[in-house]
């Protein structure tokens, strides 16, 4: 099996195919970023995909397509998105091994780079 820049759990990938499901326009997948955020940061980025953008890193896993922004790649090597439920509320959750620490919140993390030879490794199995 080749290795993915980022895997879904089976949960992610259940609740990636309801909102594309019940999306009112043609959703093909999501697209993975990350942005300059909160007080640790960077957050990570969700964004239906209608269309793929030009030059995105692309996953298929459990079914689902998932477009990675490339500016992101190098942040998110190794990396599983989950969707979790507790009593207050649900969400996606990325356990990232490239994160070196979070906020108090939980709104934003701190990203290391991913080692430049992994992701070409990756990018040639993908």
């Amino acid at each position: 099996m080749a290795f993915k820049i980022m895997s879904l759990s089976d949960a992610a990938a259940a609740r990636i195919n309801e909102i594309i499901e019940d999306s009112d326009k043609p959703v093909i997948g999501l697209r993975v970023g990350i942005k300059n955020a909160g007080c640790a940061g960077v957050g990570y980025t969700m964004d239906y995909v209608t269309e793929p953008v030009k030059g995105d890193d692309h996953i298929t896993d459990k079914g689902v397509n998932v477009w990675i922004d490339p500016k992101a790649t190098m942040y998110l090597l190794g990396t599983v998105m989950d969707f979790e439920s507790a009593k207050l509320g649900s969400s996606f959750t990325f356990k990232n091994p490239n994160q070196t620490g979070e906020c108090g919140c939980g709104e934003s993390v701190q990203l290391k780079a991913a080692d430049l030879k992994a992701i070409a490794e990756a990018r040639a199995l993908a």
